[in-house]
């Protein structure tokens, strides 16, 4: 808990804690711990250990199911052994068997209605996990573009006082030659420009390794800093093919952002599809009610076989994953240090302080960013000097130094703005606004989702045991409309009626 109230503006909700406070135990029945780490195999076995409930759940639901089938088959066969004279019983047996069909009828629209319940909980929840998503994906891409941001400036940086030590400042110490007074400001400002560079150079968030294709880096030596976590890859597979010295990308809030929005785009359109299948089964079977169609509750029967199969297997997925992110939400900063620190290698220092935040805290990047602030006034004191001293005396040095001075302004404003982007405060409110999406929005999502599933497969378990009974209605209420047709039909009627009808016709 200690860790969670050291993330600013956020603090887990209550079905986090909740979830997060369901026991746990392994395929061996003993009690394990419930800290987040997915890649242990014991954790792995409590999450086994709780998607197998609505495994047991599946199994009850089938022997329900078969319990009822059985009880319609035999009262099927009972009363197709009966005589003549038993099918020929009071209104008051009459009256029972109606109001039996009556009941069964009732109890198939009653479970279609709670599964259309379950339809729209489904649906709601579908949009809330992804909207948790959207912001999760959302604030990873806006932290890659601030990493990206910092690295192209540094790499600006470096790049732009590399040209003013090999092309300006050379130019400039051949120029003065042998005059000292001037040839010391300018290797001064040298030697400050190889500080400054190596300096920048240390700035690591992550160790060097620069892009040179779609989802490939290469070593970088001494020029990259943050490489390591910034290049996001593009949301289509790389066409280019990778070269021998080509080795995988390291973990990068971009890869992961385009990760979770493809996983996510299929999630949402598997959950969309499950729930349009529930509403074309539900919507069927009461077409088929209303117009006491049995082949199409025969067709519907076998649909809603699948969808009850395809609801529990959702509820263990989702029981699984919703533990899992309570997991995870509970006690966020835990995970982030360890698996980042393991995949970027980026210091435990760097990554608590952009994860927390404190005022107490100083940046890491602090020593390194002032005394490359004194480099670069040092670098500015000795360029003014040479400009009031030397360039009346050495007119051809002029351009030159017009150049470093060009090239010294857009350094310090490519200074400027990277010690904005180094602040934490930025990229916490990324960080906060991504655990914010899922485990607020995501969670709850989530949620809904799980409930839809349980109550979308206890309605297919009502349905599947009424929907015999509706048969059986059927084919009683059709032998009596054949019947009564065929009486009805009949040219040779009894001799009673044709009586009857004489008696009417005295003009006969």
């Amino acid at each position: 808990m200690a860790a969670i109230a050291t993330v600013p503006n956020y603090t887990p909700s209550i079905w986090v804690r909740l979830c997060h406070a369901i026991p746990r135990l392994d395929l061996t029945l003993q009690t394990r711990g419930s800290v987040f780490t997915p890649d242990s195999w014991e954790y792995q076995q409590t999450l086994l250990v709780l998607s197998s409930f609505s495994a047991i759940a599946l199994v009850l639901s089938l022997l329900v199911v078969l319990s009822f089938l059985i009880h319609y088959c035999c009262c099927h066969c009972g009363e197709g052994g009966r005589d003549a004279e038993e099918e020929e019983e009071d209104d008051d047996a009459s009256g029972r068997k109606g109001r039996g069909i009556c009941c069964v009828t009732w109890v198939s629209v009653a479970a279609v209605t709670l599964c259309c319940v379950a339809i729209g909980i489904g649906f709601y929840g579908n949009s809330e996990a992804n909207d948790g998503m959207y912001q999760l994906t959302s604030s990873l891409l806006t932290a890659n573009y601030t990493l990206a941001s910092i690295d192209l400036l540094v790499s600006d940086t470096v790049v732009g006082l590399q040209q003013s030590v090999s092309g300006p400042l050379t130019s400039m110490e051949e120029v003065f030659g042998g005059h000292k007074p001037a040839l010391v400001p300018t290797r001064s400002c040298r030697r400050l420009s190889e500080r400054v560079m190596s300096l920048l150079s240390n700035l690591t968030l992550g160790r060097g390794l620069i892009p040179i294709a779609d989802g490939f880096y290469r070593a970088n030596g001494s020029e990259s800093i943050v490489a390591a976590l910034t290049p996001a890859p593009p949301s289509v597979a790389p066409t280019l093919s990778p070269s021998a010295n080509s080795i995988p990308a390291p973990f990068s809030p971009g890869w992961a952002a385009n990760t979770l929005m493809v996983n996510e785009d299929y999630r949402w359109l598997s959950y969309v599809l499950l729930l349009l299948l529930d509403l074309v089964v539900c919507f069927f079977i009461l077409l088929g009610l209303a117009k006491q169609a049995r082949w199409l509750l025969i067709l519907m029967t076998v649909l809603a076989w699948l969808a009850l199969f395809l609801s529990w297997g959702s509820l263990g997925l989702e029981t699984a994953t919703v533990v899992a992110l309570s997991d995870f939400c509970f006690d966020p900063n835990t995970f982030v240090l360890n698996s980042t620190h393991f995949n970027s290698r980026t210091s435990t220092e760097i990554l608590d302080y952009y994860l927390t935040c404190s005022r107490k805290m100083s940046s890491p990047f602090q020593q390194i960013l002032t005394q490359s602030q004194r480099a670069l006034s040092s670098i500015h004191s000795h360029l003014s000097s040479l400009e009031r001293d030397a360039l009346p005396r050495f007119p051809k040095a002029g351009k030159s130094l017009r150049e470093v001075q060009q090239i010294l302004n857009t350094t310090e404003g490519n200074f400027h703005q990277l010690v904005a982007l180094l602040n934490c405060r930025g990229l916490n409110k990324d960080y906060v606004d991504s655990l914010k999406g899922l485990c607020y929005d995501g969670m709850e999502g989530l949620l809904y989702l799980s409930l839809y599933s349980f109550l979308s497969a206890l309605a297919f378990t009502a349905i599947l045991c009424s929907l015999p009974g509706a048969w059986r209605s059927f084919h009683s209420n059709s032998e009596e409309y054949e019947d009564s047709d065929s009486e009805s039909e009949d040219p040779f009627t009894s001799h009673q009626d044709s009586k009857r009808f004489l008696q009417w016709q005295p003009w006969l």
